[in-house]
């Protein structure tokens, strides 16, 4: 691994490689932090690697607090939680450190830090973003320990809508974290289950930016390598958690896909954000579960897009080439064929068609997604057998 260490700045500064997680208190001190607060979830925040960075900040002589009420899907209430805590500690920034929900609610926390609106007035919706208090919006520093959603890079977080059961995203231009620490050392003790469907999240964003429609080459290529990345690291993941050299491509992956969506998104996460929601699913799981229906459903608009990804991946069969060996990735990661095994029922069904439509992914769909689609597509990915 140490020949894969890097330092980038697109889309943001970005050091990236094995025991960067040391430079920590050198990144918050970059952004004038002095009293940062890093935003966990439950789990990380007894554990071995976010001691760590605390006892780094804490030797640097940087007064740091960790707030660790981060729900699998944050609502409301975690982020009221987070914005008291800040201010209890007068914390001056943040370390977002985990995994997609913590690194989306501290980057809300140091959003709302400074602004007099409720949090839903900033929704991505045309312009809204401008009604924010640009000065009051704290700096970040990034620490991801999953390899998946790409948060890191981006510059919206979800945020689930407790009463509506809806997830929303929350978008502003410096939302973007001012620097992201990439350490693969840190994604070594995810569980196999995280590990896959983390790595699922990250290819879904790829693909979806991918054949998402408009002009954008740049995203185009980013997310051809993104998923030339996955397809070729996350089996190896899989079979030797501690392989750093494909933990550190998994990472790049995962920044990737959330670089390239800029692009647009479309009916996986249409879909995986109500279920999310609703039934309170793993994100990327629910992805990799409906990322075939949606495939076959968009074919019409994509074959020829998928048949020139081949060629880059060395695969023949054009479409159907890719969707078997699509097949059979998700095969050697163990994922489940149906919805069913993460809990899913048809209780919501209809509620689901009708919050996929409304969600901002849809719109990046290639093919128009109607209710009566959105619906259908749940329910193959629900009754689905094998």
């Amino acid at each position: 691994m140490n020949t894969m260490h890097a330092n980038w700045n697109y889309p943001t500064s970005i050091r990236f490689g094995s025991g960067r997680i040391a430079e920590l208190p050198d990144a918050c001190r970059a952004l004038g932090m002095n009293r940062p607060l890093l935003v966990t979830d439950r789990v990380l925040c007894d554990l071995p690697i976010t001691r760590r960075a605390l006892d780094l900040l804490g030797a640097a002589g940087l007064a740091t607090a960790c707030f660790g009420e981060v729900r699998a899907n944050p609502i409301e209430a975690n982020l009221a939680a987070g914005l008291a805590a800040w201010r209890a500690g007068a914390h001056d920034g943040v370390v977002a450190f985990g995994g997609g929900s913590a690194l989306d609610l501290g980057k809300l926390i140091a959003f709302m830090s400074g602004q007099s609106r409720p949090v839903w007035d900033f929704e991505d919706i045309g312009d809204d973003w401008r009604r924010a208090n640009e000065p009051g919006i704290a700096p970040i520093v990034a620490v991801p320990t999953t390899a998946g959603t790409g948060s890191e890079v981006g510059r919206a977080a979800v945020l689930t809508h407790a009463d509506s059961h809806s997830k929303k995203i929350i978008f502003h231009p410096r939302m973007l974290p001012g620097i992201v620490i990439c350490d693969p050392e840190l994604t070594v003790g995810l569980p196999p289950f995280v590990t896959a469907g983390t790595g699922m999240d990250a290819l879904a964003h790829c693909l979806e930016a991918y054949c998402a429609p408009g002009y954008h080459p740049l995203a185009d290529g980013i997310a051809v390598e993104g998923i030339r990345l996955v397809f070729e690291n996350l089996p190896r993941v899989m079979a030797d958690g501690t392989d750093l050299e494909a933990r550190g491509h998994m990472m790049a992956a995962a920044a990737m896909g959330a670089t390239a969506f800029q692009k647009g998104l479309g009916g996986m996460h249409a879909l995986a954000h109500p279920i999310g929601a609703l039934y309170d699913t793993h994100h990327g799981m629910t992805n990799a579960i409906v990322m075939p229906h949606v495939l076959n459903f968009n074919r019409p608009a994509i074959e020829s897009r998928i048949v020139r990804l081949t060629g880059w991946l060395g695969l023949a069969g054009g479409f159907d080439g890719f969707m078997a060996h699509l097949a059979n990735l998700r095969a050697a990661l163990h994922v489940p064929p149906s919805l069913r095994a993460l809990g899913v029922d048809d209780r919501h069904a209809a509620q689901v068609g009708r919050l996929a439509i409304v969600d901002p992914s849809a719109a990046g769909n290639p093919v128009p997604l109607a209710e009566a689609d959105a619906h259908a597509l749940f329910r193959a990915a629900l009754d689905f057998a094998n």
